[in-house]
Formats: structure tokens, sequence, C-alpha cells
């Protein structure tokens, strides 16, 4: 991998927010019946050689966990998305915690498989959760573009 892992500061947040607006349908992200603002979410970034934006993580701190609250790769299959997993697995360590945990949807087979090839494992299936999800913020779908019924949140987890 040829970029650099960056923290997401003030003015490389100005460039992320709108990728995640998108990607995310706003701001806000409902995870196990809670809303997060990813305006105010540490994370990382991947910059390219010329600075362009080529992926971003963020993370929160709760519970005493580490939790992968948003991560997306621009460039699949690249090292992207491990590379900024791991950079959230040391900044748990490095904070004293012992656990990186992320949250996927039923829909969502390319994240499984992400994440249990690094080793990540199951914590927990949460049957009908997108049903809360969807009364903290409206706009969640019914159906994902494959056509899957959105439905379940899967919780994994890694011991670091």
């Amino acid at each position: 991998m040829d970029e650099t892992i960056t923290p997401i500061n003030e003015a490389l947040r100005a460039k992320i927010q709108p990728l995640i607006d998108e990607a995310w349908a706003g701001p806000m992200i409902a995870v196990n019946g809670r809303l997060w603002d990813t305006r105010t979410l540490p994370g990382f970034a991947v910059l390219d050689k010329n600075g362009v934006i080529a992926g971003y993580l963020l993370f929160a701190f709760h519970d005493g966990e580490c939790e992968i609250m948003v991560l997306e790769s621009l460039r699949e299959n690249s090292g992207i998305g491990t590379a900024l997993t791991n950079a959230a697995k040391e900044i748990a360590k490095e904070n004293g915690l012992h656990k990186l945990i992320v949250m996927t949807t039923n829909d969502n087979l390319h994240a499984i498989r992400f994440y249990q090839k690094r080793g990540f494992t199951l914590r927990a299936l949460r049957p009908n959760m997108l049903e809360t999800s969807r009364r903290l913020k409206s706009g969640i779908p019914l159906m994902s573009e494959d056509g899957i019924p959105l439905r379940d949140e899967i919780e994994f987890e890694m011991e670091i």
C-alpha cells in the first residue's frame, strides 16, 4: 500500500464528511439502538500520494472497548480496509483497551466476510434491531440493493 494513514483533523474531516453523508445517508448513524454523530467521532483516513482520500474509519471508545463505527475503502481489495482496521487496533491498545468490536447488518455479506477473514468472531446477533434503528433514523431502507431484507445487526469482536 503506497498510501498514508493519518488521524482525521478538522481540515480532513471537511473533505471526508460529504463522503460519509453520501454513503451513510447523513451524519447520523444508528448502532445497537443508539444514534452516533459522525461529525464528532475520531478516526483515520488513508491518503494516496496526491492527498486523495482512499478510505476512512471512525471509532468510539465506550464501555471499555473500541468500536469501529464507520469503515469505508474507496478502493476495494487494495489493503486499505485492513490498514484502517489495524490502525483502530493500535489506538485501542495505546488507550489500554483489549477488545475491538464492529457491527454490520445482515445484508452486508462483504463486511461479514471481511471481518471474519481478519480474525473477528461473532459476538452478538440482534434480530430485527433495524426496526429500532429506523425509529432513530428515518430513511434506513427496508431492502438492500441486492434485494436482501435489512433486519438484523451482527456484531463481531476481536481480542487485542
